[in-house]
């Protein structure tokens, strides 16, 4: 499976009612989730992207992996305080969501994954 565009919509859907983020909100889906923040104008983004890709594929059993283009869904970007793209918001079945700043390597993701993301599985 290849990674999915979120918009607000597909957010609501998938992830958490946009009105209880900020607050203690619930995730809905039924795996670990990873949720790419990127603009198409960013260099590190490009550079991410295929990553990204590649690991949909591999854990797509596992995780899901999401993009929000921030220049479309200022709302959802705002919600989580996005500063600065690419940022990661690494989402567990069982415990608080974890962000990370910058393209990070496909090694440091799968380390993430395994250690974080898959830890009670």
């Amino acid at each position: 499976m290849a990674t999915i565009n979120l918009t607000k919509e597909g957010f609501e859907k998938r992830i958490s009612n946009i009105g209880t983020v900020g607050n203690k909100w619930e995730y809905i889906g039924d795996k670990p989730a990873v949720i790419d923040f990127y603009a198409p104008w960013c260099g590190p983004c490009k550079m991410l992207s295929p990553i990204l890709e590649e690991l949909s594929e591999e854990y797509s059993e596992k995780i899901d992996i999401y993009k929000v283009n921030v220049d479309n869904e200022e709302e959802l970007s705002a919600l989580f305080g996005i500063r600065s793209v690419p940022t990661l918001l690494f989402i567990p079945m069982n415990s608080e969501p974890r962000i990370a700043a910058g393209a990070l390597s496909k090694q440091q993701l799968k380390t993430i994954f395994k250690d974080f993301l898959l830890q009670d599985k």
